[in-house]
């Protein structure tokens, strides 16, 4: 049974109403994705959405990572609602909250034993930061071309694209190095000859480039917004021990990757890299603001983080906010969601891999669990990417015909929730396969 039903133009009237309605006095700067589709959202089921307009797509954005447990999720629900029932603010401990630490200190990485509870990714790294700067004596922190942590100033200022661009003046203290992109080297190398030129480099870079003794490295495990960049299983426990080697901490910024994101409990399971400070968010709270900055207790105990208020936020684990995250991280324990993250995941990696035989401008397909992408280019020698024009056309044929993916950008993402089963995601991918086809009818991707 298919689970898309589209039944008016998209957007439909309603959508149409509302989302103009909303535009009136909406200040800029929303979402891409919303914007370019048009439609309002009434209600969502699983891996499904339906507009105001009832016209079903299949999700396979989730909340760009977020939507671990699927929308509406039962026991999501319940807790939710339980919770709202009785108590949803204050900084005083509940019992939600004080099983949800446990229930993730459990599920931690080796050695991580200390969590500290904040309300949104931004939040959070900035208190990762304070928190190695503190815990070390040192200023200068140490991220990657492609990274993304965060808008705030001091995440913005380890922002590895061109969206740092107006940001500043960012702050001092920052220095950025090449992460392991084998599909866009940016040593011009290739595995396994290039004998992971990358790592090396950042052993070096981290002697030679900072302005003085380096506090952190942060990296992601496998790069989100970069384009769900997978860098060789070699690469991260390499860049973790570099920064040992220099006196810093090692900040695995584990936001989209972590609980099961990629198949695995956390990102840097794929590597067996040890960190000493993991930031959490998006799955952590299924949709609901929650963040977090976990560590062991020796580096916990840094004060002043570790004075109290030193690293508190009034949001920070509030009773509505532990529930969520308790139910979320709880589902995804018990249930074991890695394992269907990894074994649907596998079956919508081959099924991209013969779509790249297909389509021409498929200029590769990579991925781990339900963390996966498609590089769209003009060809596939020079892997020039597809024109931005071109590929925001293609999304919004997506949606018409009721397919929800982030095909807006040439680093074509998909991470939908981590409960999707096989069938739906094969939709997903059928209707994308559709719009594929359109477009090289079209020949408008040369």
């Amino acid at each position: 049974m298919t689970k898309a039903r589209i039944r008016t133009p998209v957007p439909g009237p309603r959508s149409r109403e509302i989302v103009a309605s909303e535009q009136r006095h909406l200040a800029p700067g929303l979402q891409g994705f919303a914007l370019w589709a048009g439609v309002a959202m009434e209600s969502g089921s699983g891996s499904t959405l339906t507009d105001v307009d009832g016209n079903v797509y299949v999700d396979l954005i989730g909340g760009i990572g977020v939507n671990a447990l699927g929308h509406c999720h039962p026991r999501y629900v319940a807790a939710l609602s339980a919770q709202a029932a009785r108590l949803t603010v204050g900084s005083f401990t509940t019992a939600p909250r004080a099983e949800l630490v446990n229930e993730v200190c459990a599920l931690a990485p080796d050695g991580l034993d200390r969590l500290q509870l904040y309300s949104g990714g931004s939040e959070a790294v900035e208190s990762a930061l304070r928190l190695a700067r503190q815990h070390t004596g040192r200023q200068e922190v140490v991220g990657f071309w492609g990274g993304f942590h965060g808008k705030t100033a001091g995440a913005a200022a380890l922002l590895g694209s061109r969206s740092r661009t107006a940001l500043g003046p960012l702050p001092a203290g920052a220095t950025l190095i090449p992460y392991a992109d084998c599909y866009r080297c940016p040593f011009g190398l290739e595995l396994p000859s290039c004998g992971l030129a990358c790592a090396e480099f950042a052993r070096r870079a981290l002697r030679a480039q900072p302005g003085g003794p380096v506090a952190a490295v942060i990296a992601e495990p496998m790069q989100g917004t970069a384009g769900n960049v997978v860098p060789p299983p070699g690469f991260l426990p390499a860049v973790a021990e570099a920064a040992r080697e220099v006196g810093a901490l090692f900040i695995a910024d584990e936001m989209i990757t972590g609980f099961g994101r990629t198949g695995r409990p956390w990102g840097v399971d794929h590597s067996g890299t040890r960190p000493d400070v993991v930031t959490l968010g998006k799955g952590f709270g299924s949709g609901f603001p929650v963040s977090g900055v976990l560590t062991r207790s020796a580096v916990a105990d840094t004060r002043p983080w570790a004075d109290p208020s030193g690293a508190s936020s009034s949001y920070g684990g509030n009773p509505l906010a532990a529930a969520a995250a308790l139910a979320s991280v709880r589902t995804i324990r018990e249930e074991r969601l890695w394992e269907n993250a990894e074994r649907v995941g596998a079956e919508m990696l081959a099924e991209l891999r013969r779509m790249q035989e297909r389509h021409p401008f498929v200029g590769a397909v990579r991925g781990a669990g339900l963390f996966l992408a498609v590089e769209l280019v003009k060809d596939r020698a020079t892997r020039e990417p597809l024109d931005a024009a071109v590929t925001r056309r293609l999304y919004q044929d997506c949606v018409r015909r009721g397919l929800l993916a982030m095909a807006y950008t040439p680093h074509l993402r998909l991470q939908p929730a981590l409960t999707i089963d096989r069938e739906t995601a094969l939709e997903g991918l059928a209707l994308l396969d559709e719009a594929f086809a359109a477009l090289a009818a079209s020949g408008g991707w040369r």
